[in-house]
């Protein structure tokens, strides 16, 4: 009989899912250059509004702060006279704001009307900067993204809010009556009042946002709950620095800012631990 040659079928290869594809510098620039301009636009929109708004921005809302009628002034008021504290009551005669440039007066308007508008639009370029940082680190899941954009939202109205209400008006009451000198007055210029209010309260709205880079930092590993603890004693000291320069020289208004800040640390050290352990693992 003819000898019968069997073959074998050839053994199929596992299929191996291909590997993203790693986009280069350029393609990384033009990414994000289209996550700026529409953040800009954003932003642009918003400052129009507030720029045709500018009795509300101006009268209602930064020039408050000087006047004893200021909810916080008022309050504060308050407490100094169940306490027996003069220094908290503040603000008893309006600063006087001048003008001393011929377009002083417009250009604030334009410069105001920006930081309104980018107060306004923050939740949406903390959305584009997500979607930018997500896509370099090719993070997909959908809780991934959308507790970084919340929390960092609901951490930046926080801050703007504490500032505003608390620290705004502290550091307008300290710098705007401080005198080296009884012959020397204060008249405060336009610009100047304008720029620091502005600072500070844009300023703390970034500070606030600690948490959340703290929770991308620890998610990508590059910081741990145990470094946090460690170096908690200097941040108690750095906090207490910082509140004694923004605050009156009184322990009691030191105290009012520093608490915040420093269960703000907190907070930061706790997010930290979800995003390295078992609840971020859930979440992925």
């Amino acid at each position: 009989m003819p000898e019968v040659i069997t073959t074998k079928p050839a053994r199929r290869q596992p299929h191996k899912p291909e590997k993203p594809k790693k986009r280069n510098l350029w393609e990384h620039l033009e990414k994000l250059r289209w996550h700026l301009i529409r953040s800009l636009t954003v932003i642009t929109l918003f400052s129009i509004l507030a720029f045709v708004n500018r009795h509300f921005i101006f009268d209602t809302l930064l020039l408050s702060p000087r006047n004893a009628g200021f909810p916080t002034n008022v309050f504060l008021c308050n407490i100094g006279k169940l306490l027996d504290v003069e220094s908290l009551c503040f603000n008893t005669h309006a600063l006087k704001i001048i003008n001393v440039s011929m377009s002083g007066q417009f250009l604030t308007h334009l410069y105001i009307s920006f930081i309104a508008g980018a107060i306004a639009a923050f939740p949406y370029v903390l959305f584009e900067i997500w979607r930018y940082v997500a896509g370099v680190f090719r993070i997909r899941t959908t809780k991934a993204a959308f507790l970084p954009v919340l929390g960092g939202t609901l951490l930046f109205i926080a801050g703007v809010l504490f500032s505003y209400f608390l620290i705004v008006p502290l550091t307008v009451n300290f710098l705007g009556t401080y005198h080296v000198s009884s012959d020397v007055q204060n008249s405060i210029t336009l610009s100047s009042y304008i720029g620091t209010i502005s600072s500070l309260v844009l300023g703390v709205g970034i500070v606030f946002e600690l948490p959340v880079v703290m929770y991308i930092l620890a998610r990508q590993g590059l910081v741990t709950p145990k470094f946090l603890r460690e170096k908690r004693k200097y941040t108690i000291v750095i906090l207490l620095t910082l509140s004694a320069i923004i605050t009156p020289p009184d322990i009691i208004s030191q105290i009012m800012v520093c608490l915040p800040l420093l269960l703000l640390y907190e907070i930061s050290i706790f997010v930290a631990s979800l995003a390295t352990g078992k609840f971020q693992k859930a979440a992925d």
